[in-house]
């Protein structure tokens, strides 16, 4: 059924909104590896096409702003987590594994949405999430590093991002398709890993190094 009236106040319209992205994130889950049009997208939500691109000017759009509220929803989670009185490198692991890795749809819509970023969206829009996102890494970096004093201005937002990238790094090596039919099957096992614990290892050693070499430093300087 497709709902016609049109959203008129502002309550309406966020759960207009929502309701798309919903549907969005519903077709993602289904097929991560297949990216769904505005028809398909608005068939779901129960809206007209037209009224989509009343929110969305294109799927990619679409796309980037599903993305937002995914690190959006990461990022209000670990700032809850900073305002406790104790913070540790296993609530960041857990954390990280209930966001990114346990939610399907993280990890193959932040990849895709680099490429958009660069080539499928507007400029004006992909520099308004770059600022966006900016902000919130600069407010959760400063909320590590007055949990980890040895960390110094600068390293919470660069041990963040360093970590992000190993999140989306290693997800990638995991979901390629690097084998031929031709390959061995000792090959095979020797390049497969399983990416749930591979990512927790590394994220606790880069982690745990950059905060004994924060606090080594820190102490020479001293």
């Amino acid at each position: 059924m497709v709902i016609k009236q049109r959203a008129i106040l502002a309550e309406d319209k966020q759960e207009r909104q929502r309701a798309i992205l919903d549907a969005a994130e519903r077709l993602l889950g289904r097929a991560p590896d297949r990216v769904a049009n505005v028809a398909e997208v608005a068939d779901e939500a129960g809206l007209a096409k037209g009224t989509v691109y009343l929110y969305f000017p294109s799927k990619e759009e679409l796309l980037l702003a599903l993305h937002e509220r995914h690190v959006d929803d990461f990022f209000r989670a670990l700032m809850a987590l900073v305002a406790t009185e104790r913070l540790t490198i296993d609530d960041m692991l857990a954390l990280t594994e209930r966001h990114m890795v346990a939610q399907p749809t993280f990890l193959p819509l932040a990849t895709r949405c680099f490429g958009i970023m660069r080539t499928e969206v507007p400029r004006a829009v992909a520099e308004a999430f770059k600022v966006r996102m900016a902000s919130r890494l600069d407010d959760a970096g400063a909320g590590l590093e007055r949990h980890f004093p040895g960390l110094r201005h600068g390293d919470g937002v660069a041990l963040l991002r360093h970590s992000y990238a190993l999140i989306l790094g290693l997800w990638q090596m995991s979901s390629a398709d690097v084998h031929s039919p031709a390959e061995t099957s000792a090959s095979c096992a020797l390049h497969a890993f399983e990416y749930p614990s591979e990512l927790a290892r590394a994220l606790r050693a880069l982690w745990s190094g950059t905060l004994q070499q924060s606090s080594a430093e820190t102490a020479k300087e001293a």
